[in-house]
């Protein structure tokens, strides 16, 4: 049993979300546009992950409103790998190149009005050094060339219209706790999770995602037909697909978000189909083949409380 959101079913879980979700004459959504060179990297929104691209595949944008919870000053947080080897190519990238760059770029639209135009909010690059490659010639140099990895962040100020606590907001910072009595007792909780994914529990399954979905929905102002159609294709067709299967638990490392507040076990893999994501996945044949579903859950300790809860 999911000792959170005890009132939360399967049943319900997409009229209760409906309940929290307002509508406002202005709703911005803020995007980050990106373009990178030479690198991998994932992107954090006050520590918390928002997007990751290690195979670029990716689009060349992605909303942050599903991490804003309230309006304000926010920290933008990426982090940088090298290529490594490249096959396909037949080259080794070991390290960040003197050409590896990130331009990020925020922006925001407004979903109830298309006749505004697209706002710019903000643009960067990685910061760079003159490298004078021969006399006469300078050309500018990433300043972290020659590194296995580099990260930097830039505050950004958004606007929105609601207001909501993030259920971590004042939860207990874990890296206090000792970290190998601490992985232990979040791989016991990992475990739990997982026979309750396996056993498709669908009740407590709909507790334990009900806070993240139901952020997701509100920050995105959506509607109900939308909530309805997302919620049922998540619990029925995925779910509830006879081909879901858990995985194992293994390769994993501790990794600590938002501060402190969140904490997860993360796959401790140089597969780049896997990486970014935790150590709670499954495989299920759906849409024309089999895929990973990649249960991307956090976990937080409330103040004056022992037992994970999870986001």
């Amino acid at each position: 049993m999911i000792d959170q959101n005890s009132n939360i079913t399967a049943e319900n879980i997409s009229d209760e979300i409906l309940k929290q979700v307002k509508h406002y004459p202005v709703e911005p959504m803020y995007v980050i546009s990106h373009e990178g060179n030479y690198c991998y990297y994932e992107i954090f929104l006050d520590d918390i992950p928002v997007f990751k691209n290690f195979d670029n595949m990716v689009p060349e944008g992605f909303d942050i409103n599903k991490v804003i919870f309230k309006s304000g000053k926010h920290t933008l947080k990426y982090k940088l790998y090298p290529f490594g080897n490249q096959n396909k190519y037949k080259q080794n990238y070991p390290t960040l190149t003197d050409e590896t760059s990130l331009n990020l770029k925020l922006g925001s639209y407004d979903l109830k009005n298309d006749e505004t135009s697209d706002k710019t909010l903000m643009e960067y690059s990685l910061p760079t050094i003159k490298n004078e490659v021969t006399k006469g010639y300078v050309k500018q140099k990433f300043v972290g060339a020659g590194k296995t990895f580099y990260e930097g962040s830039i505050d950004i100020n958004v606007t929105v219209p609601y207001q909501t606590q993030s259920p971590f907001e004042d939860a207990q910072d874990l890296r206090k706790m000792d970290e190998k009595v601490l992985e232990a007792k979040l791989l016991k909780k990992y475990k739990e999770i997982s026979s309750i994914y396996g056993n498709g529990d669908q009740d407590n399954i709909a507790r334990l995602e009900y806070n993240a979905l139901k952020h997701l929905y509100v920050s995105n102002y959506d509607n109900k037909e939308t909530i309805t159609k997302n919620i049922s294709t998540l619990f029925k067709d995925i779910y509830k697909n006879p081909t879901f299967k858990m995985q194992p638990i293994e390769k994993y490392k501790l990794e600590f978000f938002a501060n402190g507040k969140l904490v997860a076990l993360m796959m401790d893999t140089t597969d780049n189909n896997l990486r970014g994501n935790t150590a709670l996945w499954a495989k299920v044949n759906y849409d024309g083949g089999t895929r990973g579903i990649f249960l991307n859950r956090y976990f937080y300790i409330p103040q004056g409380k022992t037992e994970f809860m999870a986001y």
